[in-house]
């Protein structure tokens, strides 16, 4: 279905349009809360024996990729490509699934990939220099560690499966992919492949993320894929939830703008059949006063039937015998 003349904007579809979608706002609100809780608990104190030393003395360092830069190129900058894209298109369905589909993307990969780590508890590889930041190792009477380095940041130590970084990542990144293919129709069998270096973007971003994420010693590679799969599984779940594939013909468009076309186009249909039906009825109408108008004149003209010339011929008779 190709796109139509139909502008549907924030100021007169918009809160109908959230209204609609009121319950995965509060959903989403929850999935918020429960990801505020998520932060706040200590993860699971797994068993780190000396003899498990030998791959958690990587060094402390800082990230490449600070913490709060997460947020922006995962968050912020599609939001503005969906602004972008509504002042092109003024579709209000294209905006408002855009952004509750990609936050619906982060904030379910961060709820899954946080439960993951509280319950799973894996050392990182800098483990040892958290636990011990003067470098004197203690162990208890079963060889588990005893740390004496700040709490804070030892139970940073055990939230390394998978990683945060690269899950929120790609759960942006992926979602933003997929929404600029159906948008500039990547697959629309023309063979416009320079087309791709625009989808592949920013999924380079992201798999840069989760590279640094090993070069820091925050993470084993291990958790960076799997935070890498997390988050690409979640947000193409949460596009094709509101979007069709990219590879489909209506690629570009979400399904409510369709299902609206469909409605729109039901209800003039409707419209114009209903006038049909109006103007026929009409018509009828018309024939059969005229043929009634014919009907009296010629009854007008004459009497019981008989022929005007007739009645000419009697009035002449009539005259010549007065």
């Amino acid at each position: 279905m190709e796109a139509q003349n139909v502008s549907h904007t924030l100021k007169s579809h918009g809160v109908r349009v959230a209204r609609t979608h009121m319950h995965d706002w509060l959903i989403l609100l929850l999935l918020a809360v429960i990801m505020a809780i998520l932060l706040l608990m200590q993860p699971f104190y797994r068993f780190v024996g000396k003899d498990m030393m030998t791959d958690l003395r990587y060094p402390l360092k800082s990230n490449t990729i600070p913490f709060w830069a997460v947020p922006l190129y995962a968050g912020v900058l599609p939001l503005v490509i969906f602004l972008i894209a509504y002042y092109r298109r003024n579709d209000v369905y294209d905006l408002h699934h855009a952004i509750l589909g990609l936050l619906y993307s982060l904030l379910l990969t961060e709820v899954i990939t946080e439960s993951i780590k509280l319950a799973v508890g894996q050392p990182r590889p800098d483990f040892f220099w958290r636990c011990f930041p003067d470098g004197r190792d203690e162990y208890d009477q079963w060889g588990n560690v005893i740390c004496h380095g700040d709490k804070h940041v030892i139970n940073e130590g055990h939230k390394s499966f998978p990683s945060g970084h690269t899950s929120i990542s790609f759960a942006g990144m992926v979602f933003l992919s997929l929404y600029l293919s159906g948008k500039i129709k990547v697959f629309d069998r023309k063979g416009h492949i320079g087309k791709l270096c625009i989808v592949v973007f920013p999924l380079l971003v992201a798999a840069f993320v989760g590279i640094s994420r090993v070069d820091d010693y925050w993470h084993h590679w291990q958790d960076v894929f799997a935070g890498g799969l997390l988050g690409l599984t979640v947000a193409t779940f949460c596009y094709l939830q509101f979007f069709p594939p990219p590879y489909h013909a209506e690629g570009w468009g979400p399904y409510a703008y369709f299902h609206m076309l469909a409605e729109l186009n039901a209800r003039t249909q409707e419209g114009s059949a209903a006038n049909s039906h109006s103007v026929r009825t009409v018509s009828v109408q018309t024939m059969g006063s005229q043929a009634l108008n014919e009907h009296d004149e010629r009854t007008s003209t004459g009497f019981t039937g008989l022929p005007s010339t007739f009645n000419s011929s009697s009035s002449d008779l009539e005259a010549g015998r007065r």
